[in-house]
């Protein structure tokens, strides 16, 4: 008898520890996901704020939308992509545009590796007057080929991100189409 009450205890004893274990289970997996989860919306809610207060690239056939800010230095294009200081204006000249592909800042330009010709790029500016370009090239250089950034001596958006392994420079080259006067992104 003595057996069978140890053996009853030593199992009650189990199924609270298995009990204990999967709650805690429980309660850190679900703190964990609501980190993640809040981080998300917390990075959301701040390209929002960005989208609204600064110019906007947008892509839509790759579902690219982000917001451009003046430089190109690592705390700019760790937070939207950055327009390079010298380079184009809005519909003239080679506005040139750098953004991450990466998961560990901004990814606004992981998809641009599946970019085609003949795409659209919107630029929108501050006062949400819209540039179309239409994409013309797409091309592989390395990071010191800086005539990318040149002037032409046409009306373009240059897009320029890292390639997946991070050891060359991906570059798009879209042609101005057409100004379009208030047209939202």
């Amino acid at each position: 008898m003595n057996n069978t009450a140890d053996n009853g205890r030593r199992n009650d004893k189990m199924q609270q520890v298995l009990f204990i274990t999967g709650l805690a289970a429980i309660i850190i997996g679900t703190g964990i996901l609501g980190f993640f989860g809040a981080r998300k919306i917390h990075r959301e809610y701040l390209k929002q704020q960005l989208m609204r207060e600064n110019p906007v690239v947008e892509i839509t056939d790759l579902d690219i939308k982000a917001p451009v800010l003046e430089g190109t230095d690592s705390k700019t294009i760790s937070r939207a992509v950055g327009h390079f200081n010298g380079t184009g204006g809005f519909g003239s000249g080679n506005y040139c545009i750098a953004g991450h592909s990466s998961t560990i800042y901004k990814e606004y330009f992981n998809d641009l590796k599946n970019i085609m010709a003949g795409m659209e790029i919107r630029l929108q500016d501050s006062e949400k007057r819209s540039y179309t370009y239409t994409v013309k090239d797409s091309f592989i250089v390395d990071p010191d080929e800086t005539w990318v950034l040149d002037d032409f001596g046409d009306d373009r958006i240059t897009l320029i991100t890292c390639t997946d392994d991070g050891k060359q420079r991906q570059v798009v080259v879209g042609l101005l189409k057409g100004k379009m006067d208030k047209r939202q992104i």
